[in-house]
């Protein structure tokens, strides 16, 4: 039989320096005393009550031990003692511990059965161990009694503080609240056993915050402790709250926390304006302060006045000066506050409007322009005015943002802010244009106006119309007359107003074709239909019929589309089996001699044909020049002569003078690239007539950027063969007046009349007359 005993430390419990065992069957009241059986039921406390005189022999609950946490001593920690009826003190007996702990934390001594623990145990980290027990006989390791459970519990000692888990804290309460206003509360736990002892009840009080606040010691509940608490003259308040165990009781341990409290605010402050009058002059926004304490839920501190409360701006040039009576008012109101009012007060403010540099101001704020597509370049299609809004009155420049006009489609005047086409327009490509026009003041850049411009392109009749798509019909052999062969259709690009409508006609060259026949359906549509039947296709496998198409436009533009007819063969049913023509074979087959006989003929043709052309190649090849003579250094004579002014054949000097028939007149030379062509006949001849110099510029300019190899400069000539590094030398006459006096200009008499005035300008004697 099993039986257990612990150890009680009788100098603590009974002032006795022996060891006091329990074993199985002993008395209760001495199981109590030693305080190492486990705890009483109410029923056993009753039963020994009853009878306390009265000895009972009962069996030990033995399956219970009891050892202290925080062990701190150098020793081993005695728990208990386990021992078997069958040992008999000679060592026979070898006890044996296992379970949670055997052996790392608990050791047993195999021979007494003493139990130690010999690690710091600690209650909040686990509060009791289960482990078993058992003896064996020593020699033969046989158990000489089964094995047993028991459990180890961990008793309590006061070593740990409260401590507040949540905080710090951060609570409001309403300014003016009465005493007792519930403000927060807080919460302290402690790791200790709340069941044994006094460890874990925790007692609370206040450290700093009084004689503000007050802390229930019992729950920790906060609460206001003084009447009129204003938040205006103090706002935070930082209590500190001390959590205590062990019932707050001297030796207890404590534990703090931060509660920042904040004083939030009502309407107990009427608005007071801080001067009764104000001059300002800052411009369109007003700061007004307003001295009232409350705050947010019942009033700003500031308040914003904008002076735009009209449709017109504020504007120096129309007023300068205003006068504004302004009234501050809190309509939120508390009733018991009221005997603190009026909760309302007026101020005067004068405002003076300072004048400032105002960008320029178009008059209108938009612009739209509807212009027709083929308008002319240079044309004047909107006057853009803009005017200084200052007294100064500045003079006005105005521009294009290019970034809103990237083709340059259109110049505006820099001081007219005319507004005109610098490029054909072209409604089909882009028929909507939004520019902004830019103005800036002559005297001060930094100030820009802008606008918006939109122009509308509207459309001209200027693109004929054509097939839709490509059209191919297909006639059988045994198609008849009246036949529907194919339907066409047409489209154009331009948009006519009361929409299109297209016409459909055979061209005039095929007006009395005898195959084929059109029907005008009067819906945009035409039917091709046959004329006639029997058609074949070794006769002629394809045809071509030109179909004239007109719209409604003015003027009526029309275009010629081709349709494309194949000779098909075709079943009974009219299905397509074939439109390839079929080649044509001869009932007789020719002999061998006939066949050589054609073909000696045709090569007979084709050295004929070969000689002919040899023969006029002959004839047109020019003279055969020597080998060794540098076709480079030949020098070719002309007997004509040019005959300057009067000489109308070479050049007409009158297209000087009419720039429109200039482009008539001029061909391009084949030996060198082309130069900037006179672009004037887009500018019209009044323009020219009125020297208006930025049509033709802006004409000039479309031609110089529509022309690829146009230079980037105007009537400058280069020359790469020029000066001390040419075999010819220099060929300007900058240098030729040191050379003048070694050279004689006699010749020039002999020239001729025409130069006459030349030979006298250079010293010229003519010997048929006097010298001027």
């Amino acid at each position: 039989m099993w039986t257990a005993g612990r150890m009680s430390n009788a100098k603590n419990l009974l002032g006795l320096g022996v060891s006091l065992y329990f074993w199985g069957l002993m008395d209760l009241t001495t199981s109590v005393l030693s305080g190492s059986a486990g705890p009483l039921s109410e029923r056993e406390e009753d039963h020994l009550s009853d009878k306390q005189h009265q000895r009972m022999k009962r069996s030990w609950v033995w399956n219970q031990f009891f050892v202290l946490e925080e062990y701190t001593g150098t020793d081993p920690l005695y728990v208990g003692k386990l021992h078997s009826d069958m040992d008999r003190g000679d060592g026979s007996i070898k006890y044996i511990l296992s379970g949670e702990g055997a052996g790392i934390v608990f050791t047993i001594d195999d021979t007494t059965g003493d139990i130690h623990a010999i690690q710091r145990l600690d209650r909040e980290e686990r509060s009791q161990y289960t482990l078993r027990a058992q003896a064996l006989d020593r020699r033969t390791g046989r158990p000489m009694e089964p094995e047993s459970e028991f459990i180890i519990k961990i008793q309590d000692i006061n070593d740990n503080e409260p401590k507040f888990l949540d905080g710090p804290y951060v609570a409001s309460v309403p300014e003016m609240s009465p005493v007792g206003t519930s403000v927060i509360q807080v919460t302290a736990t402690d790791a200790d056993d709340p069941t044994y002892g006094n460890s874990a009840r925790v007692v609370y009080s206040i450290l700093q915050g009084q004689p503000y606040f007050s802390v229930d010691s019992r729950t920790g509940l906060i609460r206001t402790a003084l009447m009129n608490m204003d938040r205006e003259a103090k706002e935070y308040y930082e209590v500190i709250i001390q959590a205590k165990d062990m019932g707050g009781q001297l030796g207890g341990l404590a534990g703090t926390t931060t509660v920042n409290i904040t004083l939030s605010d009502v309407n107990d402050n009427p608005p007071r304006f801080p001067q009764k009058e104000s001059v300002y002059s800052r411009g369109r926004l007003l700061l007004l302060k307003i001295r009232r304490k409350g705050l947010k839920a019942y009033g700003s501190m500031c308040l914003m006045l904008d002076l735009f409360f009209s449709p017109q701006p504020l504007s120096f040039e129309s007023k300068k000066s205003y006068t504004l009576k302004v009234e501050g008012a809190n309509p939120h109101l508390e009733m018991r506050f009221l005997n603190l009012g009026p909760f309302r007060d007026t101020t005067t403010i004068h405002i003076s409007v300072e004048d400032v540099d105002e960008p320029p101001v178009f008059e209108p704020s938009f612009y739209f322009v509807e212009v027709p597509e083929d308008v002319e370049i240079g044309t004047t299609i909107q006057i853009i005015s803009a005017k200084d809004p200052d007294l100064t009155n500045n003079s006005i420049r105005y521009s294009i943002d290019r970034s809103s006009d990237p083709g340059r489609f259109f110049y505006v005047d820099i001081t007219s802010g005319a507004l005109m086409t610098a490029r054909p327009l072209d409604r089909e490509d882009v028929s909507w244009h939004n520019i902004t026009v830019l103005a800036m003041e002559l005297n001060n850049p930094s100030q820009v106006g802008n606008v918006s411009a939109t122009v509308k392109v509207l459309d001209v009749n200027d693109n004929a119309p054509e097939f839709a798509r490509f059209y191919e019909a297909f006639v059988c052999e045994n198609a008849k007359a009246g036949q529907l062969i194919q339907t066409v259709s047409a489209i154009d690009q331009d948009d006519p107003q009361e929409g299109q409508h297209f016409y459909y006609s055979l061209a005039p060259e095929a007006a009395n074709n005898p195959n084929f026949t059109l029907r005008d359906n009067q819906d945009n549509t035409a039917w091709i239909l046959t004329r006639r039947s029997g058609f074949r296709q070794h006769e002629q496998n394809m045809f071509y019929l030109p179909i004239l198409i007109s719209d409604n436009g003015r003027p009526m533009l029309s275009s010629t589309g081709t349709l494309t007819v194949h000779v098909c063969s075709c079943d009974d049913d009219g299905m397509v089996m074939s439109c390839t023509a079929e080649a044509y074979v001869l009932p007789v087959s020719l002999s061998r001699g006939a066949l050589i006989a054609i073909l000696t003929c045709i090569f007979v043709l084709l050295v004929l044909v070969l000689l002919i052309l040899s023969m006029r190649r002959h004839r047109k090849q020019p003279y055969v020049i020597d080998e060794e003579e540098n076709i480079h250094e030949n020098i070719v004579r002309y007997d004509d002569e040019g005959g300057g002014e009067e000489d109308t054949e070479a050049f007409d000097i009158a297209a000087m003078w009419n720039p429109r028939e200039a482009q008539l007149v001029v061909k391009n030379r084949q030996d060198m690239l082309p130069e900037i062509e006179s672009l004037s006949r887009y500018v019209p001849q009044t323009c020219m007539m009125d020297n208006n110099v930025h049509n033709y510029v802006l004409a000039k300019l479309y031609e110089a950027d529509m022309d690829l190899w146009a230079p980037p400069f105007d009537s400058v000539q280069t020359y790469m063969f020029e000066g001390n590094g040419s075999v010819a030398e220099s060929l300007s006459s900058l240098q030729s007046v040191t050379t003048d006096s070694d050279q004689s200009y006699d010749y020039l008499t002999d020239w001729g009349p025409r130069f006459k005035k030349l030979a006298e300008m250079y010293g010229a004697t003519d010997n048929s007359g006097p010298l001027w």
